[in-house]
């Protein structure tokens, strides 16, 4: 039984090679075989969601010595939800790559780092010490870095440099926090971090805190380190697009769920922190989506903007402490339904665009009238991520809603200033209608109006699906419709049996989503996001072009793209100063080179008459008698010897040939030249060596003092 849990993240990995493998044979060939093996990765992760109940421990696997800590992989409610969770999806895309990859490039890779991202985000959510997390966690970031630069276009290299750069300093800081988390308290394993609060001082566990959370928080698309996904979704293939917004962002979040539950339980000013970046998140998110005109970029905003309500969620947790039944399952079913949301509208607009070649709202537009199947399932994603009943997103954002107004009716009993966090209720409300409005935007544009010039082209092409892509699309929105129906059953039973992961136990009483007090938020959330699409996009975002048609515009403003007007330029900057800081080091050096010129020169001279008088010594007074037999004149001993016997074997054979002879002592000559230059690359070798080293270890003696001052 041990052993199912490592089989379950070690197929995928090793079943990656072969996919490439098959791929260079024929290309398709690795993609079935890719899809094959995510089906067998499902059917596990179906047989241990199932079975995941009761003794937890049955499902429990560690293995000591493996990176010092040893490798710890467990399985329950939550767990093996989410690992259930990213097979289906990884299964679902795996049926819509072939058609999506009909006239692509590079099966092969795709097919190679695709199933290496799932045995790594497989290990993430298995994981039973943060070391075990850490690891997998840095494994899918370099893996799926290969998503995102696989169109190998200049804008698909610059947003991997931008996702690559994101993903090594949050982990950087994330190895740093772990260290100094390890350093107070000994062990990483989940179970022993849960009593932290409880040996030691806040001030001893908030900085690690910190330095995890940006790790975490860097992978999630969190403020502000966000600006790798609005970039990196929109050039990345349909199919991983899907993954990494439904579900490599998650990685980040369970990360978070993780330290928060167990190290900030009930701590006020961790959950305020979370709040506040919940917040900018949500809201700066579906203000980038409403203004975008891309489909692919707009649904990546909304991303940022749906993880801001999870961060919303999990901020909650923390302010309610023993309370946090609500706020627990709001966070977990909002997860689940924006993972499902993202794999039916991202695969939806793949099928867009390998039909049209284009993502630009302006150039799709009207695509979709007559493609009723379509049509339906973009419809189930829109009116789930925007909260409408019925529908699974509801239910997520209904729980969320009531954590916080929870939490303002505790405050007031308490007699407590609530003003900030009844603030952050309206936010999340408007965000909501932000939500509803710029979705309404996307489905009108493409399933409701006319393109000006191509709507009879569009209307006249053929089937925009093939029949396992249709699958692939089809059941991934009626999973995420019949989720939706009875929001008190399936979707309270997964909440639930997640809630012991994140310390919360179940609710007092049942939620009754179709009560007026709900639905009043939600019918708010919605006039908000009707009203916006009729006075804004309609009437400021809808405007007429030189030739009278009229067109979607983004007005955003390009300076106020943090990595562009921020992050590089600090970054051209310091490289800058670095530059001037080795100028400056360089004029000392020059300064230096000057005195030792000097200095060499008096070396040299007092040098030369030491020499002068040994000389003078040794041809008078103290005069030797050398014996010519053992003299050394070139070289060493043995380089003497070697080329005196090559110098007289090839003296012999060009006389007894007619040859011309060598130079006299040629080889002689030569191998002391070879022994000399060998001796002075190995010494510059084990100079360089040994600079490195004491480098090395200055810095481990730097990490260490810094650690025990803190």
């Amino acid at each position: 039984m041990n052993i199912f849990l490592p089989l379950l993240v070690a197929l995928p990995l090793i079943a990656a090679v072969p996919s490439y493998v098959l791929s260079k044979k024929k290309a398709d060939s690795g993609l079935y075989f890719m899809g094959f093996v995510t089906l067998i990765v499902t059917a596990l992760a179906g047989w241990l969601f199932l079975n995941a109940w009761g003794d937890e421990k049955t499902f429990a696997f560690s293995c000591e010595g493996i990176i010092g800590f040893g490798l710890n992989l467990k399985a329950d409610g939550f767990r093996s939800l989410y690992v259930l969770v990213a097979g289906f999806m990884w299964l679902m895309t795996s049926l819509f790559t072939p058609q999506y990859f009909a006239h692509g490039h590079a099966h092969g890779r795709y097919a190679l780092f695709t199933l290496l991202t799932l045995g790594a985000t497989v290990g993430v959510f298995l994981s039973d010490d943060l070391i075990t997390a850490f690891m997998f966690f840095e494994i899918l970031s370099f893996t799926s870095y290969c998503w995102v630069i696989h169109e190998e276009t200049p804008g698909a290299r610059r947003a991997g440099q931008t996702y690559l750069a994101i993903a090594i300093l949050g982990g950087m800081s994330m190895l740093m926090g772990l260290m100094m988390l390890h350093l107070k308290t000994g062990s990483l394993k989940f179970d022993d971090l849960n009593n932290i609060s409880k040996t030691l001082s806040r001030d001893d566990y908030f900085l690690p805190g910190i330095l995890i959370l940006i790790g975490f928080g860097a992978k999630a698309g969190m403020f502000p380190l966000h600006v790798w996904l609005p970039k990196a979704h929109p050039v990345a293939p349909a199919p991983a697009s899907a993954l990494l917004s439904g579900i490599l962002t998650k990685v980040g979040v369970f990360g978070i769920l993780v330290i928060s539950s167990r190290m900030f339980f009930s701590d006020v000013s961790w959950g305020n922190l979370l709040m506040l970046l919940g917040l900018i998140n949500m809201f700066l998110g579906a203000l980038l989506a409403l203004f975008s005109i891309d489909l692919k970029r707009t649904l990546a905003c909304s991303s940022m903007s749906q993880i801001g309500f999870i961060l919303f969620g999990i901020g909650t947790q923390a302010l309610l402490g023993e309370h946090n039944a609500l706020a627990a399952q709001g966070t977990v079913l909002h997860m689940l339904n924006h993972s499902l949301i993202k794999l039916v509208l991202f695969m939806a607009a793949g099928v867009i665009y390998i039909n049209t070649h284009s993502l630009n709202l302006n150039e799709i537009r009207g695509y979709g009238r007559k493609r009723h199947g379509l049509k339906l399932v973009f419809l189930i994603g829109a009116a789930s991520i925007s909260g409408i009943p019925y529908f699974s997103g509801y239910a997520s954002k209904t729980l969320l809603h009531e954590g916080i107004i929870e939490y303002i009716h505790h405050l007031q009993e308490l007699k407590e200033c609530a003003l900030a966090y009844q603030f952050a209720e309206w936010v999340f409300v408007i965000t909501g209608g932000l939500t509803f409005c710029y979705m309404l935007k996307l489905f009108i544009s493409i399933f409701v109006e006319k393109h000006p010039t191509k709507q009879e082209e569009y209307d006249k092409a053929g089937s925009s699906m093939t029949p396992i892509s249709a699958v692939a699309l089809g059941a991934s929105a009626l999973l995420l419709f019949v989720l939706g129906l009875y929001s008190e059953g399936i979707l309270t039973d997964l909440a639930n049996r997640s809630l012991p992961f994140l310390m919360a136990h179940e609710p007092d009483h049942a939620v009754s989503y179709l009560a007026w007090v709900n639905l009043s938020g939600g019918l708010k959330s919605l006039v908000i996001g009707l009203l916006l699409y009729l006075f804004v996009v309609r009437k400021l975002l809808y405007v007429k072009n030189n030739d009278g048609q009229k067109d979607y515009i983004n007005p955003w403003p390009e300076w106020l793209d943090l990595e562009n007007s921020l992050y590089r330029p600090v970054l051209r900057m310091l490289l800058r100063l670095g530059t001037l800081i080795g100028l400056g080091f360089n004029a000392s050096e020059k300064i230096g080179i000057g005195l030792g010129y000097v200095m060499t020169f008096v070396t040299c001279l007092f040098d030369s008459m030491v020499d002068g008088i040994s000389v003078l010594l040794l041809r008078t007074i103290l005069r030797p008698v050398y014996d010519v037999q053992t003299m050394v004149p070139i070289g060493n001993r043995l380089t003497w010897n070697l080329g005196r016997v090559a110098d007289v074997t090839t003296g012999t054979f060009r006389k007894i040939f007619g040859m011309k002879p060598k130079e006299e002592h040629y080889y002689i000559r030569l191998y002391a030249h070879m022994w000399s230059n060998t001796s002075s690359f190995m010494r510059r070798l084990l100079r360089t060596l040994s600079f490195s080293l004491i480098l090395f270890a200055l810095g481990v003696v730097l990490l260490v003092a810094f650690m025990l001052i803190r």
